[in-house]
């Protein structure tokens, strides 16, 4: 039953729809039918602007924080179930009910799970994805080389001690690959050098008129 209620409460935590209520109570708009046609804070940003896009960006990794401290003050007798919240929120992120099973990447969603579960690691791989973002302006890199260093910090630190230390490393580069799949269609863009940067493409006239409330009928 531990497992259960872990994986109930991360999963409703995770599928909230940050962007997607967002868009839709506040901008009037569907934010699946504007930019790239994502969930993420990125594509926020680029269609609503700077201040939603922090918003989403903050809640998103909130949605992982909260889950996992919850169930890790309720179990704290059995620390794996932590793991299993964890996993939760990153699929209640990606594949929220509230919107049809659709979702975002899960690189802020996943960097709140992991703060919550190895804070050393996790801000080390955030230095390194802002490093990356401040070099070549691209989210997705930076994404990408977060995640996949995610797993080599928590070796690193051993935040969970000898007995879950691997059990959490395990954890982390299966989230890793799924998080690199998920970039998939941006690293063929950065390999053809079509990658955009962030603050480069800016929203049309049309989009921006949208994103003003009652510009748009809501979607």
């Amino acid at each position: 039953m531990d497992y259960l209620y872990a994986v109930l409460i991360g999963y409703l935590c995770g599928s909230i729809p940050t962007a997607y209520w967002l868009g839709k109570f506040v901008y009037r708009l569907n934010i699946f039918e504007h930019g790239s046609r994502n969930m993420g804070a990125t594509n926020v940003f680029r269609v609503l602007g700077k201040k939603p896009g922090i918003f989403t960006l903050l809640f998103d990794i909130v949605k992982g924080v909260v889950p996992v401290l919850i169930v890790k003050q309720l179990f704290a007798d059995n620390p794996p179930v932590a793991f299993a919240a964890a996993a939760a929120a990153l699929a209640g992120h990606t594949l929220s009910f509230w919107v049809k099973f659709k979702g975002g990447k899960g690189v802020a969603t996943g960097l709140g799970v992991f703060l919550a579960l190895a804070a050393k690691a996790s801000l080390c791989s955030l230095l390194l994805f802002l490093a990356t973002l401040a070099i070549s302006g691209m989210v997705s890199l930076g994404s990408i080389l977060g995640s996949a260093a995610l797993p080599f910090f928590i070796l690193y630190f051993a935040e969970s001690g000898p007995i879950y230390t691997p059990y959490l490393t395990g954890f982390s580069a299966f989230v890793a690959a799924f998080i690199i799949f998920k970039h998939k269609a941006n690293i063929l863009r950065i390999l053809r050098g079509e990658e955009p940067r962030l603050g480069a493409s800016k929203p049309s006239a049309p989009e921006k008129a949208s994103a003003r409330p009652g510009t748009e009928k809501t979607q």
